[in-house]
């Protein structure tokens, strides 16, 4: 009896040293993305330069693998290579690679994208949300954050909130936001930033420039014909705000 509990420790211990593969299950952002637009201001530049993927979601039991870029979603299957890597296949032959390196996920360089680094999401998704939700709460808790003075435009004195969510409070005629990432609104902006402000049912695109704690909201105006696609460029200055 002696032995056999010497060897079933013995066992145990082994089983206990044995290291497990990390698993990459769950939602994976764009961190690098999000830091460099709270750092340098410019939010199109950030997203080129560490994009432009910004979030991948991994599904090992069914092994699944989505990413988001902001605009388009990719969705295919992963293969568990020898050297541990994830190929993950797309229709049409396409193929990304995987991996995992501390706490980071790496989608190796390709032919299609350079090399880009995710880390894990603060917190699980909702089922129903939809792909690339993550990345944007995440990009709208930072690079929006705290409370904003209107110094100047209507409203002028008045604290405006930016929520995580989505949602506003405190810009006139405004009760909803979103940031152009990339698609249609992008192309429609060039080297510039732009937002969405709604209200109720209407909306509009705006164009802005962050620099420091100071946020400039301009009118967009389109230089395009009827007939193409808008074309914007900065108006008028409609509010100035300042992070307090």
């Amino acid at each position: 009896m002696r032995y056999l509990f010497a060897a079933l420790l013995f066992s145990a211990l082994l089983s206990g040293c044995a290291s497990t593969p990390p698993n990459p299950n769950g939602t994976w952002i764009n961190q690098a993305a999000i830091d460099a637009a709270v750092e340098g201001g410019n939010l199109r530049e950030a997203l080129l330069a560490y994009g432009p993927n910004l979030e991948w979601q991994i599904d090992s039991p069914r092994q699944q693998a989505s990413f988001s870029n902001g605009f388009e979603r990719g969705e295919g299957t992963f293969e568990l290579q020898a050297d541990g890597h994830l190929q993950v296949n797309f229709y049409g032959d396409d193929q990304e690679s995987l991996s995992l390196n501390n706490r980071e996920l790496i989608q190796a360089q390709s032919a299609t994208w350079p090399e880009q680094r995710f880390v894990r999401a603060p917190a699980a998704p909702d089922p129903l949300a939809p792909l690339g939700s993550s990345f944007e709460k995440a990009l709208y808790s930072a690079y929006l954050s705290g409370t904003w003075l209107i110094k100047e435009g209507l409203g002028e004195r008045g604290l405006v909130v930016f929520q995580a969510d989505g949602s506003v409070q405190g810009l006139p005629g405004t009760e909803r936001y979103a940031l152009c990432l990339a698609g249609d609104c992008a192309a429609m902006s060039g080297e510039l930033d732009s937002i969405w402000l709604q209200l109720g049912e209407q909306g509009q695109s705006w164009l802005f420039e962050r620099e420091g704690h100071q946020l400039r909201v301009f009118t967009a105006l389109n230089r395009a014909q009827v007939d193409e696609m808008p074309d914007y460029y900065k108006g008028q200055q409609r509010w100035l705000l300042e992070q307090r």
